[in-house]
């Protein structure tokens, strides 16, 4: 029997539904196998939900799958390691096996960052956490609408002090050209001004009227 300890992990995806993990397993750390996980296959990088470290990964993990198996046919393929169950059901079904194992020790992940796990009910109160988390940050792609700007008018490209004109509710033109505010900040920024990522949030880098658009969605969400 192997006695070195492994993992078994519940990771979820923002790219999938709400209702598909997977539950796999591995000898070394979590977040090394999720980052091996993340290619041009999936559009956005795993996220752990949950891990069991215990010396009996490999049963484990092939009795979480039986039994997801048993209460219907929640695999999304049937030779993959993706279902589709709720991550705090699949938790639930972690829970049950490492309760029976001598050397489990369960973590359920908080702000990207493991909590060791005692209960259930200290499971679910991490998983309501964690939901009412996601509910707040999820938010709407923005819209010029959301804070009262028409089509036609004139934001501010503020590393520039460029005018741009507002061509869509989610769209600027300049020099006869669409952008999104994201993309236009990637190609305008001045260099000593970009990240690492090339990544932005476009309405952090304009303004009307003087006012920062990320700041005056803000406002508005406030007052609502």
């Amino acid at each position: 029997m192997n006695s070195e300890k492994g993992f078994v992990y519940i990771l979820t995806n923002p790219s999938f539904r709400e209702d598909w993990v997977k539950i796999g397993k591995s000898s070394r750390p979590v977040d090394i196998r999720s980052k091996e996980l993340d290619n041009t296959a999936v559009p956005l990088p795993f996220e752990i939900y949950a891990t069991l470290c215990t010396s009996k990964y490999d049963k484990v993990e092939k009795q979480i799958h039986k039994q997801i198996d048993r209460l219907t046919d929640l695999r999304i393929r049937q030779n993959r390691e993706f279902f589709n169950i709720a991550p705090d059901m699949a938790l639930d079904i972690m829970r049950d096996i490492a309760d029976i194992l001598d050397d489990a020790e369960l973590f359920v992940y908080v702000d990207g960052k493991p909590v060791e796990s005692k209960s259930k009910e200290q499971d679910h109160s991490i998983a309501s956490q964690e939901k009412e988390k996601q509910k707040r940050t999820n938010k709407p792609a923005f819209k010029f609408h959301m804070i009262g700007i028409n089509i036609g008018e004139t934001i501010i490209f503020d590393a520039l002090n460029l005018p741009v004109k507002v061509a869509s509710d989610d769209k600027i033109e300049y020099d006869g050209r669409l952008y999104s505010l994201s993309a236009f900040t990637g190609t305008f920024l001045p260099a000593d001004k970009q990240n690492s990522s090339g990544a932005y949030q476009g309405p952090k880098f304009f303004s009307y009227k003087g006012k920062v658009l990320n700041d005056l969605r803000k406002q508005h969400e406030s007052e609502q």
